[in-house]
């Protein structure tokens, strides 16, 4: 960390504890922020906690820890170290939001779709382990070798499996509006025939809107029935691609999203996803957490 991204931390750590000190929130509507450790692939898990802690986060979305992916892999997620781990959530006020998996819905190789929805199964058992509600799968994309309306089916039919897997449990399986299920008309095709009490939504709003350019509003009436979670993010179209941009930077309409939610008094969590994992070149980690944190808490202020 150079020394003005370590001052800035400071500063803005200092400025975030004061505030939310003397703030209260309409007593019918208190948000809850959280950020996914995709937007941090360098931190230690007691680097994640800490950085949370001090910035009054209240979650943590798990995308991994120290660059890998697979949560089953990581010491935190151990049966072993387990009781650890909770201690050290619980300790700083924070809870684990949702798990991230990898697992993709849209296979139709069978030993590929295996691989994948035992991932998914492997995730609910994690969730379930260690007190986490949600856990995210992707749709995820429409080859062009499949019937699109097969290829939907597939997503429904893989939502469904998982979802029947975690009956009896606590945890919801949800799938992300991400890669080619990004239409409102299709998320609305995959999520009605999916409806399960152990099936829901992550809407992310930069993914969709940046393909299709759909009002955040129109999305949220179509959709909120099926909204457990959501990942917040900015970016910019610099000639089609996307730029990852501080929040309220860019061009997405998020500030529209995030109202209409408010104003349906949506009780999930604000997660920030900042894809530093899969794009290093954009801004530092604690830059943007801590900035999302700020700028987050003056925008339900005002």
């Amino acid at each position: 960390m150079n020394q003005t991204r370590r001052e800035f931390v400071k500063t803005s750590a200092a400025l975030f504890a004061a505030s939310w000190s003397g703030f209260a929130f309409d007593t019918k509507y208190s948000p809850k922020l959280s950020f996914s450790t995709l937007g941090c692939p360098d931190w230690t898990f007691k680097q994640i906690v800490d950085f949370a802690a001090q910035h009054h986060y209240q979650g943590i979305e798990v995308r991994g820890i120290l660059k890998q992916l697979d949560l089953s892999k990581c010491k935190e997620f151990s049966k072993e170290n387990k009781s650890t781990t909770m201690k050290i959530l619980g300790d700083n006020g924070l809870k684990f939001v949702n798990l991230g998996s990898s697992c993709n819905l849209h296979l139709a190789d069978d030993v590929e779709r295996k691989k994948n929805l035992d991932e998914g199964k492997r995730f609910i058992d994690l969730a379930q382990e260690f007190n986490c509600p949600f856990i995210r799968v992707f749709p995820n994309n429409f080859p062009k070798e499949q019937d699109r309306n097969a290829t939907i089916d597939l997503m429904v039919k893989g939502l469904l499996e998982l979802a029947n897997y975690a009956k009896g449990s606590n945890v919801t399986v949800l799938v992300e509006s991400h890669g080619d299920l990004v239409t409102i008309e299709d998320l609305e095709k995959v999520m009605s025939a999916a409806e399960h009490p152990h099936a829901g939504l992550v809407w992310d709003v930069c993914n969709m809107w940046v393909k299709t350019k759909e009002s955040p509003t129109l999305a949220y009436e179509k959709l909120k029935k099926y909204i457990r979670h959501t990942h917040i993010k900015d970016a910019k179209l610099v000639e089609d691609k996307i730029n990852y941009v501080l929040l309220g930077k860019g061009e997405v309409p998020i500030y529209e999203a995030i109202d209409v939610l408010t104003k349906g008094n949506y009780d999930g969590y604000f997660c920030f996803e900042w894809e530093k994992h899969w794009h290093p070149e954009i801004e530092a980690s604690d830059l943007a957490i801590g900035n999302y944190a700020d700028v987050m808490r003056k925008h339900f202020q005002s």
